[in-house]
């Protein structure tokens, strides 16, 4: 099967961290990914809510193609467009506002994207997170239709309208090594849903990773798992995602 592998990070390649920041990468995770990019002729990318330079961070030296801040930034070999942050100054705005109204709330943690915002109430108490969760949701509001609130795992992220991994997946789509493949995508959270349905939509599989409702055909039960499949696919066993536990 000729497919194209797209791979959500956080919850999916690496285990959930409660900062964004402390993410452990498995030791021969670059390379795995590395030999099955060859395999695929190329056609393996990273589709992201972080920015496009954290996921090289956490992956070097290699260097993926990737669609960061959920299809705002994208790099196909090598050339990287979008998500510069002052085509965003009514966000930048919020940003200053959500970091000066949430300064005093235990837990609670921003994370600036440049082009998007992400609060973070993982490690905070019940009244932190409620508090946390009404003040992206006001921010979000106030800025209209340019931009939307993404609510996933104890994270409400404010990114632009049009930015969705759905949308980053058909584009990445349409050019090479991508373009006349079947798409797979893997991810496991709330956010990746839309992704799920259009890369179903399009013919492809989508795999759920972890417990929760999903519209994914296709379910791995940890980021363990996903690896393990990764490092088998890598080593040159048949690459059939329609093999995989159903959901």
């Amino acid at each position: 099967m000729d497919i194209a592998l797209f791979l959500d990070f956080d919850g999916t390649l690496v285990d959930i961290a409660p900062r964004p920041d402390a993410v452990r990468v498995e030791p021969g995770l670059v390379d795995a990914l590395e030999r099955l990019r060859d395999r695929l002729g190329g056609a393996l990318a990273i589709v992201t809510g972080r920015p496009v330079a954290q996921i090289d961070g956490f992956l070097a030296p290699a260097l993926f193609d990737a669609a960061g801040l959920h299809g705002v930034e994208r790099r196909v070999d090598g050339a990287l467009s979008g998500g510069r942050p002052e085509d965003h100054p009514e966000l930048r705005r919020q940003v200053e506002r959500l970091n000066a109204e949430t300064a005093a709330l235990d837990g609670v943690l921003i994370e600036d994207k440049g082009a998007s915002v992400a609060v973070h109430w993982r490690l905070a108490g019940p009244a932190e997170t409620a508090r946390a969760e009404a003040l992206v949701r006001a921010a979000a509001g106030s800025l209209g239709s340019a931009y939307r609130l993404q609510l996933g795992k104890a994270v409400g992220e404010i990114v632009p309208a049009q930015a969705t991994k759905a949308h980053a997946i058909r584009g990445l789509m349409e050019r090479a090594p991508y373009a006349g493949r079947r798409a797979v995508f893997l991810g496991d959270d709330k956010t990746d849903e839309i992704a799920f349905a259009s890369v179903a939509e399009d013919g492809g599989v989508a795999v759920r990773v972890g417990d929760g409702e999903t519209v994914a055909a296709r379910r791995l039960p940890d980021p363990a798992a996903v690896r393990a499949l990764l490092r088998g696919w890598a080593d040159g066993a048949a690459i059939d995602p329609e093999a995989l536990p159903p959901a």
